[in-house]
């Protein structure tokens, strides 16, 4: 029993992501692929409404591992059998995101049963290794809290599989949603989570924001095919190219050291609020953008290569701007949240560039496929120059403080 109880080790305020994390991370941005995917197949407003909220699902299950691995190294013993087994549950969740609302099946259970179940599979998971290494009553306090309307919106879930399609489906996961989220959040103010290494819990949204990134590079592979060879699209892949280089520019150059730093000054109580607020809730819409945003790109690729000789100057489709619009829309809005959440600051240039995107979506939808893309980058574009030259409009620390060493380290939660 003591070799069984000794199967963890817990991490200390210098700990760094390790690469089992990493391997995880890549198994959520598979499902983020699948839910891209999911979207597209056809882009419709009731289909990019139902990808953010299988991704809300799946946002919070990949975060609560965030915290487990901040607490205990993930790649030791009984927690890296534990996570690779909720991994396992979350690449099957995947599998089916394309079906996740087919009620038929063919022999087989129905793929919104099993998301339903693989869902509930990793989030159990979650609780029972985070129970196992608990070290002190509050965290296991917390731990019941979160657990028992985390139950109540599982089973919810479940149902809403079970009936299986359409509008009741979609009503049930958002209830579900609603008392598993809102309940856990609501039970963390009561209690809060406490964080032991604030260089490990940045660098880990850090690395799956930057991987997130790398989707919307894959979706011009994915809306192109093997189609190229024609200029027109050559171009759009380079102006796709150019917008994940935006995307990567707003959030390194500037707001993640100085959100960083926020953290690690922070005292011991506000760290754990900085961490769920900043990072665990306002990391969310900043990828749920990249999502939309890589979906627009695949659309505006698909557009351009199903184009005949006659008609190359075809416009996307409306659900197609909107995802790309609105998705960068979104992306500086969570830039926006994240600053105000972790310094206080009033970050007035990324909702100003926000606002910019969603009054030029009308001027898109005149626009030819490409020339609405290049317009998407000239504004990403001159939001990093603006940024750069005004850094104080931001509303966040001087990058200056942002980049002094942390404070000496306090001593492991309790």
């Amino acid at each position: 029993m003591r070799l069984f109880r000794s199967r963890y080790e817990q991490t200390a305020e210098t700990h760094r992501t390790t690469t089992f994390e990493i391997f995880f991370d890549l198994v959520f941005v598979f499902a983020l692929t699948r839910i891209v995917e999911f979207m597209a197949h056809p882009a419709t407003a009731v289909t990019m409404g139902r990808g953010l909220l299988l991704f809300l699902l799946l946002w919070y299950s990949w975060s609560a591992y965030a915290w487990l691995g901040n607490e205990v190294r993930a790649d030791v013993g009984l927690i890296r059998t534990g996570t690779m087994a909720a991994m396992a549950a979350l690449f099957v969740a995947a599998l089916v995101i394309p079906n996740a609302w087919r009620g038929d099946s063919e022999g087989g259970l129905p793929a919104p049963l099993i998301l339903a179940l693989s869902y509930m599979a990793v989030r159990v998971l979650h609780v029972l290794l985070y129970l196992h290494v608990s070290a002190s009553r509050q965290l296991s306090r917390t731990l019941r809290l979160v657990a028992l309307p985390g139950a109540l919106g599982w089973l919810t879930l479940v149902a809403g599989a079970l009936v299986g399609g359409g509008t009741a489906q979609t009503a049930l996961w958002v209830l579900a949603f609603a008392i598993d989220v809102g309940g856990g959040r609501f039970a963390t103010r009561y209690s809060p989570w406490q964080l032991r290494s604030a260089s490990h819990f940045s660098e880990r949204h850090r690395l799956v924001l930057i991987i997130a990134i790398g989707e919307a590079l894959i979706s011009i592979g994915t809306g192109a095919g093997a189609e190229m060879t024609r200029w027109r699209l050559l171009a759009a892949a380079l102006l796709g190219f150019a917008v994940a280089v935006s995307l990567w520019r707003l959030y390194f150059d500037r707001v993640a050291p100085a959100v960083e730093g926020a953290l690690t000054e922070a005292s011991e109580p506000r760290r754990g609020t900085i961490a769920g607020d900043a990072y665990s809730l306002a990391h969310f819409p900043l990828i749920a953008g990249i999502m939309y945003v890589a979906l627009g790109i695949e659309q505006v690729l698909a557009t351009l290569t199903h184009a005949t000789p006659g008609n190359v100057h075809g416009a996307v489709r409306m659900p197609g701007l909107v995802a790309l619009y609105v998705g960068g829309a979104l992306y500086l809005a969570g830039r926006a949240l994240v600053v105000r959440l972790s310094s206080g600051g009033f970050p007035l240039l990324p909702l100003a560039g926000g606002a910019v995107l969603l009054v030029l979506l009308p001027v898109a939808t005149l626009l030819p496929a490409l020339a609405a893309l290049a317009l998407l980058v000239v504004v990403l574009a001159v939001q990093c120059t603006v940024e750069r030259r005004w850094p104080g409009r931001l509303g966040q620390q001087p990058p200056a403080r942002a980049a002094r060493p942390p404070a000496a380290p306090g001593g492991p939660a309790a």
